[in-house]
């Protein structure tokens, strides 16, 4: 296994495309709202991305071995939809959950992240498997040092996930990134603590749990890319991108209107818990 080590440079140009991915979740927030569809949410994400950043959305025809090019800008998934949701002519209704995966590409380097949105009033199940799904990826995060490996990262998700009755899917994960979109290595939401990669300063790696109300088990549509719940239960996932540092972390994808970490992370006791965006 191949994992690269990033230069001061590449890990200044990292920090630059994370903020700016950050920063199309705080733009297009006020938009996510009852009676929006998920394509106008992809128009208005690219178009700020090329006219006002100057990035690229990374996933516009991207196609990984064995896919066809995906088809727009942003990830748009609802409800029962785990990942890779494309966008289209689905209205979004008061009581849905989605979940918004965005990319960017600035001089070459890519900011990977997603987030939760309520369309109006969320079920009591719906907020709570969103709050506890931020919980997990903040969990994940907080195990990220110099000398931890990733199956710390993945225990700390699973047991997390599990102890309130959820699920954690298995066929899709974290991975590096960088200069390129997905690279070595697969950062598992599962796992035994002390196994796996041993993580070292300079590495950048995305957290990205995916969350299942129901079972892990999966469904792919007939498009190619869309995973749903085999049960079709509500799913859930947050990510961030993350920098190991001499003594720690740091969260590349933080922006004016990124919610806050949870209370139990270190340095942040007395902070609010997860808020997605609410739209009324």
């Amino acid at each position: 296994m191949s994992i690269t080590i990033k230069t001061a440079e590449d890990i200044e140009g990292m920090r630059i495309a994370g903020r700016l991915g950050s920063e199309v979740l705080d733009y297009i927030t006020p938009f996510v709202k009852p009676g929006v569809t998920t394509g106008e949410l992809d128009r208005l994400c690219h178009e700020y991305m090329v006219n006002v950043q100057g990035t690229i959305p990374a996933p516009l025809n991207y196609s990984p071995p064995g896919y066809t090019p995906y088809p727009k800008a942003i990830c748009t998934s609802v409800n029962d939809v785990i990942c890779h949701g494309i966008p289209g002519d689905k209205v979004l209704k008061n009581g849905d959950v989605v979940n918004l995966d965005i990319t960017v590409i600035k001089d070459g380097y890519h900011g990977d992240n997603s987030r939760m949105f309520f369309i109006g009033e969320p079920s009591i199940l719906a907020k709570r498997l969103s709050d506890i799904t931020y919980e997990c990826m903040w969990l994940g995060i907080e195990q990220v040092k110099p000398g931890a490996t990733l199956g710390d990262i993945g225990h700390a998700i699973q047991q997390h996930a599990e102890k309130a009755g959820y699920s954690v899917v298995r066929e899709f994960c974290g991975h590096g990134i960088g200069k390129v979109f997905h690279e070595e290595p697969q950062v598992l939401h599962y796992g035994k603590p002390g196994t796996g990669v041993t993580l070292e300063a300079g590495m950048i790696f995305t957290i990205e749990p995916m969350i299942n109300a129901g079972r892990r088990e999966i469904r792919e549509m007939g498009d190619g890319w869309t995973i749903k719940t085999k049960d079709r239960s509500l799913s859930a996932q947050w990510e961030h991108m993350l920098l190991v540092t001499d003594t720690g972390y740091e969260v590349l994808t933080l922006s004016a209107g990124s919610p806050p970490p949870p209370a139990f992370v270190t340095g942040m006791a007395g902070q609010g818990a997860a808020n997605p965006a609410k739209a009324a």
